[in-house]
């Protein structure tokens, strides 16, 4: 985790912007937010490119199942990282904290760092909106961008991603609404699920739920079958966050014991779990806790 600095004022940031927050540790994400129906999950790093392939792929298999946003909040990413800009790493949204309050405030980014550097993604029609408002002929703000008269009509017509010298002086003359804002706390593509060999996960399946292991979270497993989601802890020790977490995304929570029934949460033993046939069987059980 980055320093603590970072992570305390991160929490205090959303808590004074009305967000429910959760923190945890030693997970693939360290904050856990919510704020109606907007769920974010964040991972603190003082450099992004520090995030492994495991932490990012698990961060995206459990936002697509709650309906959440996976963010990484950074120093830096070998570099340190630009106001009002967004960078990518492993298919997540990295930023740094200026630009994530900012985005919290409804003030997003337009500019993205890409292989190709730092570009901005053009509205073609709020662009020649903003030209004939202005009274500019296409020769005119061509000659003063520096591109072609055809290069021009090309960005009126379709969108396109400008270089961000060419989006400076565009923003100079038409001002900053010609640029698509960069959406932030929109999810992604997941990766693929990969076939599950436990048989907690296989049964979940066999009800009718999706579902996959976890390795970097409060629970051992997370099941979905429409709007029933369920987080399901393996073991004899409870994980702490297990409860809190639930409460806080609304879901289910159930812990499978071995040997050692826990109090004052759903809990059956693997033998009791595999005995069920129906999904609104255990839907009830859990329910009526």
């Amino acid at each position: 985790m980055a320093g603590d600095h970072l992570f305390d004022e991160l929490g205090m940031f959303l808590l004074k912007k009305g967000y429910l927050v959760k923190s945890l540790t030693s997970g693939c994400f360290d904050i856990l937010a919510r704020k109606g129906e907007q769920i974010l999950l964040i991972k603190i790093l003082t450099d992004a490119n520090a995030i492994s392939k495991e932490y990012a792929a698990e961060m995206q298999k459990v936002a697509e199942y709650i309906h959440a946003s996976p963010l990484i909040i950074a120093e830096k990413a070998g570099q340190a990282l630009e106001d009002n800009v967004v960078y990518t790493r492993l298919g997540i949204y990295a930023l740094n904290f200026q630009t994530f309050k900012n985005a919290v405030e409804n003030k997003y980014p337009f500019v993205q760092s890409t292989k190709a550097g730092l570009v901005a993604s053009i509205d073609s029609q709020k662009l020649r909106e903003s030209r004939e408002r202005q009274g500019l002929s296409l020769a005119e703000i061509s000659r003063r961008i520096g591109v072609s008269r055809q290069m021009m009509q090309r960005y009126e017509s379709e969108s396109a991603e400008i270089t961000l010298i060419k989006a400076t002086k565009m923003r100079s003359i038409l001002g900053n609404d010609i640029f698509k804002r960069v959406a932030v706390f929109e999810r992604h593509a997941i990766p693929k699920e990969e076939p599950e060999k436990s048989p907690i996960t296989l049964k979940y399946r066999k009800l009718g739920f999706r579902a996959i292991e976890t390795k970097k979270t409060p629970f051992d497993v997370i099941a979905k079958k429409d709007k029933e989601v369920i987080l399901t802890d393996v073991g004899d020790k409870v994980n702490p966050n297990i409860a809190p977490v639930s409460r806080l995304l609304d879901v289910d929570r159930l812990v499978i014991f071995r040997k050692k029934k826990p109090k004052n949460i759903p809990a059956i033993t693997k033998e009791e779990f595999m005995a069920y046939q129906e999904a609104d069987e255990l839907v009830k059980f859990l329910k009526e806790f």
